[in-house]
């Protein structure tokens, strides 16, 4: 493989070098570098940016970012306006049982219509 500098390389090409080099020995670990023309920093770095990535949580992305992201932001918006409407309702139900209750009907204090 020729070798190239370490700003061209890949992310997989120096995940490659990283891991045959914790299977070496300091002997092999020296072969291996000036083979890939790399200093022990640069081995000592992208193993530290692969252990950061691995422990990284993954980025989950922005509301509204996309079309699918900002179609669930509108109906969790409706359907919170809609559980509100309905609570106002319910209520609105309970008031009026309990008027009910303690006032009885409307009709009982209107009189009668004449039967003509």
């Amino acid at each position: 493989m020729p070798r190239r500098p370490h700003a061209e390389r890949t992310g997989a090409d120096k995940l490659r070098v990283v891991q045959e080099a914790a299977a070496l020995d300091e002997t092999a670990l020296g072969a291996l570098l000036r083979r890939e023309g790399l200093q022990m920093a640069d081995l000592t770095a992208w193993r530290q940016a692969a252990e950061q990535a691995l422990e990284a949580k993954p980025a989950r992305p922005k509301p509204g970012a996309s079309a699918e992201a900002k179609r669930v932001q509108e109906l969790e918006r409706e359907l919170a306006r809609k559980e509100r409407a309905l609570a106002e309702a319910a209520a609105l139900l309970v008031l009026k049982n309990k008027a009910h209750a303690i006032w009885g009907d409307a009709d009982d204090i209107t009189p009668p219509k004449s039967g003509r």
